[in-house]
Order: C-alpha cells, then sequence, then structure tokens
C-alpha cells in the first residue's frame, strides 16, 4: 500500500512539474518567438508607450479622431464586460438606443436628415468591443475630422483610403479601418 501511495504522489509530482511548469514555460517561449505581437496583446506602440491593442476598441470622443462602433461593453470600452446587450430586433430599447445614436452622429457630423449612416455607427458589435469600422462610416466621419483639424476632406480621405484593411485572404470578412491605428495616422501625419 505505502509503494502505491509512494508511486502516485511521484507521479503527481512529475506530471505537475511537466504539465505545470515545463510545458507551459515551451508553449510561451514558442509563442514568444513566433508569434511575438499576439503573444503580449497586439499592443500597439506609440512614442515609447503603450497606445492600445489594435484587437480592441477605444472610446473617442474629440472632434478631431474618428469614433468607433457603439460599445455595450461597460464604459469606455471595457474588455472585462464584453459581451453584446442581447437586445432583439423587435426590443424598444434597441430602438431607443439606436434612435439616440443617429441624433449623435447627425449632430456631430452636420449631416442631413435624408443622409444614410452606416450601420455600424449606430449598434454594438457581438462583443461590444469591435475596433473596426467601415470605409463608409470612416469617410462619413471625414469632414467633422478635416474640419476639427484645420486640414482638407481630401487630405484626411487619403489617411483613410490608406488605412482600409482588405478582407482575410481576399475571401473573409468585410474590407475594414482599425479606428485607432487611424487615429494614431492622423496624430503622425497631421500634426
Amino acid at each position: 500500500m505505502s509503494r502505491i501511495i509512494k508511486n502516485s504522489v511521484g507521479m503527481i509530482l512529475l506530471m505537475t512539474l511537466i504539465l505545470g511548469i515545463f510545458y507551459p514555460l515551451l508553449v510561451t517561449g514558442i509563442a514568444q518567438i513566433v508569434f511575438k505581437s499576439q503573444a503580449n496583446g497586439s499592443i500597439i506602440i506609440n512614442d515609447n508607450r503603450a497606445t492600445g491593442s489594435h484587437l480592441i476598441g477605444q472610446d473617442f470622443s474629440l472632434p478631431q479622431y474618428f469614433q468607433g462602433r457603439p460599445s455595450v461593453a461597460g464604459p469606455g470600452y471595457d474588455a472585462s464586460a464584453s459581451g453584446g446587450s442581447n437586445l432583439g430586433a423587435t426590443n424598444k430599447e434597441l430602438y431607443k438606443q439606436v434612435a439616440e445614436q443617429e441624433n449623435k452622429i447627425r449632430t456631430e457630423n452636420s449631416l442631413a436628415q435624408d443622409q444614410n449612416i452606416p450601420v455600424d455607427l449606430l449598434t454594438a458589435s457581438a462583443s461590444g468591443l469591435d475596433p473596426h469600422i467601415t470605409p463608409a462610416a470612416a469617410y462619413l466621419q471625414a469632414k467633422r475630422v478635416a474640419v476639427s483639424r484645420g486640414v482638407s476632406v481630401n487630405k484626411v480621405n487619403d489617411i483613410i483610403a490608406e488605412h482600409i484593411e482588405k478582407r482575410q485572404f481576399g475571401l473573409l470578412g468585410e474590407p475594414r479601418v482599425n479606428v485607432l491605428k487611424l487615429n494614431l495616422a492622423l496624430d503622425r501625419e497631421l500634426s
């Protein structure tokens, strides 16, 4: 009986060393070599400081910056509160939120009542943390950004065009613009 207990304890210690220490260190080491950016959270470094992750949306409210999708992930795109609103298409609260967002977008961007607003500026994504907007959503905000920065709309549109990400592998998803990367490019190119 003591031999069985001794073997069991020895096996637990051995497996703890292999699976609890050596294997995680090996996987972490490989990730740091092969996928360094992803393993470290896809952080964007700007002026030697972490500015944000290009995988998580951020709250931009100043008029000289492009705004992303609305977030239902707590105040300010709180990644620890990720999740959709779970409001269905017939829910009155969803209609109210969309109407409020539409009024905000129309007011901030001086849009006419008959001008269409891309749906991604009106509704949150499933995670509430989407860092991308459609090119149409970016171009819709270009005039506001240009006026507040004192540059031509054409210059802002050129920067948008440079930051449109194509479909992955030419098939998956839709063309999109990463809002954080776009705003950093504005600061870099127009300051």
